[in-house]
């Protein structure tokens, strides 16, 4: 994507298409077609790309390593993908092959957003916790001036 989009390939571009590949398969791994691994690797790499577009330039949030487009969204499409290509019609093993890809999917879209609703509950108490016990946040000074002097007594950078 990097290469359509701006006309080179970047390593860090690679690297995390592999990473978006392989949070999206994950899911779905035993269950579908060698064809189908290949498009569910085909969309990680897209999707993930915009996602991050997304993430970092329309609503500004400071991911820096990228963490919630190309683990998060790779993993929600995969688990919904796995639904898709999993059906026999595709190559797939059949999951619930009596019922019908719309049945399985609607199990995946149930699944993913227990997996959702469970992890933001966790994320927030262990966040809370945190906050109570050493504080999460650091003052502005020490924002502003660098974590490396603060936190470290350390510089990391000559500027």
């Amino acid at each position: 994507m990097d290469w359509i989009k701006f006309g080179k390939p970047s390593v860090l571009g690679v690297m995390t298409g592999m990473v978006a590949g392989l949070g999206m398969i994950a899911a779905g791994a035993g269950f579908v077609s060698p064809l189908g691994a290949m498009l569910i690797g085909i969309i990680a790499g897209v999707a993930c790309f915009y996602a991050i577009q997304l993430i970092k330039q329309y609503l500004l949030i400071d991911d820096a390593l990228d963490v919630f487009p190309v683990h998060g969204v790779s993993g929600i499409l995969g688990a919904f993908l796995t639904g898709v290509f999993a059906d026999t019609s595709l190559g797939g093993i059949g999951i619930i092959s009596e019922q019908g890809i719309g049945y399985q999917l609607f199990i995946q879209l149930l699944g993913i957003a227990v997996t959702i609703v469970w992890s933001g509950f966790i994320s927030y108490l262990l966040f809370k916790l945190i906050d109570k016990l050493v504080g999460i946040r650091v003052s502005q000074e020490a924002e502003t001036g660098g974590l490396d002097i603060n936190e470290h007594d350390q510089q990391g950078y000559n500027f």
